[in-house]
């Protein structure tokens, strides 16, 4: 409640000289998106964006709240318009990699994620999203390549430790893969996948 009224206070008329919200503004979208309260967060963006039309956080959060309920193309839209603010936005590019994905546009997901590690060289999570999507496409080397990198910049990173664990399965690289298995395990003991 107090994050919805953090939102709906102040005029909404008037266009503000920053770009971005404050994060007392913004901090409830994420709270709203992360509790599952997505078209509520949807209503607060719109509202923001009224007076903050150029921020690229707002239509970042509003892209993750569409590709949330399933409307990927729409999240992709509100990605770019993040972009067209912040060019150099490594999290926009990783996020339409993840939109393209969902939609089985793997080559074009790939690509995007280049350009988020382009941008951001030590980006963990959009090494985890590469793995994933040439994973799909049967491209097991680089797959396991993608997960070696993101273990390397997160140790921590039980999921890639899976992952890679299923692409040497996979290979018939069976004792690699349980080794890898066994990580994931140690990470997340509470990891059945795994």
């Amino acid at each position: 409640v107090d994050g919805i009224k953090a939102l709906s206070g102040g005029p909404v008329g008037k266009t503000s000289k920053a770009q971005e919200p404050p994060q007392d503004q913004l901090h409830p979208l994420v709270n709203l998106y992360s509790q599952g309260h997505l078209q509520e967060a949807l209503r607060q963006i719109t509202i923001l964006l009224q007076k903050f039309p150029k921020s690229f956080s707002l239509y970042n959060i509003q892209g993750a709240a569409n590709a949330a309920i399933g409307l990927q193309d729409t999240a992709v839209k509100s990605y770019k318009l993040a972009l067209a603010f912040k060019p150099d936005y490594a999290e926009a590019f990783n996020n339409i990699g993840n939109a393209l994905q969902e939609q089985g546009k793997l080559e074009e997901a790939i690509a995007s994620y280049n350009k988020a590690l382009s941008l951001k060289p030590d980006y963990g999570d959009a090494f985890y999203n590469m793995g994933t999507a040439v994973q799909d496409q049967g491209k097991l080397d680089e797959a396991i390549e993608a997960y070696k990198k993101v273990v390397s910049l997160k140790p921590d990173y039980a999921e890639a430790y899976n992952n890679m664990g299923v692409s040497l399965k996979d290979q018939g690289k069976l004792d690699e893969a349980i080794e890898a298995y066994k990580k994931a395990v140690s990470l997340k003991p509470d990891y059945a996948e795994a």
